[in-house]
């Protein structure tokens, strides 16, 4: 019995532990998107000629449209690959963000989408920065009231498939750029950064 007392109170040392951490990641994730405010892409660029060279910075092309109240954000990449599919983009959404962003290879699809109001509420709610989608978003009202980053290819009134195909955390390649998970995002109104490594600023 005393063992069981003791093992309890480890668990419950030990989910506090883990509660602290998640808030302290989020706090700071939060302060680097703060700073991120104040410096543009285009300044990273500028600031940074041997990385670009050498491949370990890469800008995306300009394909994307903008939406979200968030239009500066930035944080650790979460990847997923899916075509005309959302359960998965939803499934990532409904867990917390700890203010990574999500970056969907939606395919390039235009033909439904693949991202709606009520996910991307979800993922504001649970501290994602931002998503991006290679592919189409909807309920576009209701995305330009929340406060987070939303970049997507256009938007489609068509829902997308419930099947749950897709991949998690796989290397993909969007507007040009490879891009792996555990990379980091840096996006404002001059465009989308892929960085191998947490830049600083």
């Amino acid at each position: 019995m005393p063992c069981y007392f003791l093992h309890s109170n480890s668990l419950k040392a030990f989910k506090v532990v883990c509660s602290l951490i998640v808030k302290q990641v989020a706090c700071a994730a939060k302060e680097f998107n703060s700073k991120m405010a104040l410096v543009t892409t285009a300044e990273v660029c500028d600031a940074n000629p041997q990385l670009i060279l050498s491949g370990e910075l890469r800008a995306l092309q300009p394909i994307f449209q903008i939406y979200g109240r968030r239009q500066v954000f930035s944080g650790p990449i979460v990847t997923l690959k899916v075509f005309e599919d959302n359960v998965l983009v939803r499934g990532f959404l409904e867990e917390k963000g700890n203010g990574r962003v999500l970056v969907v290879d939606g395919g390039g699809s235009k033909r439904c989408a693949i991202l709606g109001g009520n996910p991307v509420v979800q993922a504001q709610n649970n501290g994602w920065a931002g998503i991006v989608v290679n592919g189409c978003v909807r309920d576009v009202d209701e995305i330009q009231g929340c406060d987070i980053g939303v970049r997507a290819l256009a938007s489609h009134p068509m829902k997308a498939n419930k099947k749950g195909h897709g991949e998690k955390h796989v290397p993909i390649t969007i507007a040009g750029t490879r891009i792996c998970d555990g990379e980091w995002l840096y996006a404002d109104t001059d465009g989308i950064l892929i960085s191998r490594t947490e830049l600083s600023v």
